[in-house]
């Protein structure tokens, strides 16, 4: 089946981008992409190749975050609210 997609410019800048990080081509990224949402996670057998570029592709999709501070994950700054 052929499919035709027509994106907005930021939509496809961003499907290229996240296709990259996981070192594949855009079009093996729609079908990695279409073949989890469709068929559920993937089926055991892989191999270890196959498992890192599904989970790259998945970790792919995820919004990047500001890391937390060295003081927001130490022991002070989790129990500072704890105080006596």
């Amino acid at each position: 089946m052929t499919v035709t997609l027509h994106l907005a410019p930021e939509i496809e800048a961003e499907l290229v981008a996240q296709a990259h990080a996981s070192g594949m081509t855009v079009e093996k990224y729609l079908l990695s992409l279409i073949e989890s949402s469709v068929l559920g996670p993937s089926p055991p057998g892989l191999t270890a190749e196959d498992r890192a570029a599904a989970f790259e592709a998945w970790s792919a999709r995820h919004r990047q975050t500001t890391p937390l501070s060295d003081y927001a994950v130490s022991r002070e700054g989790i129990y500072e609210s704890h105080d006596r």
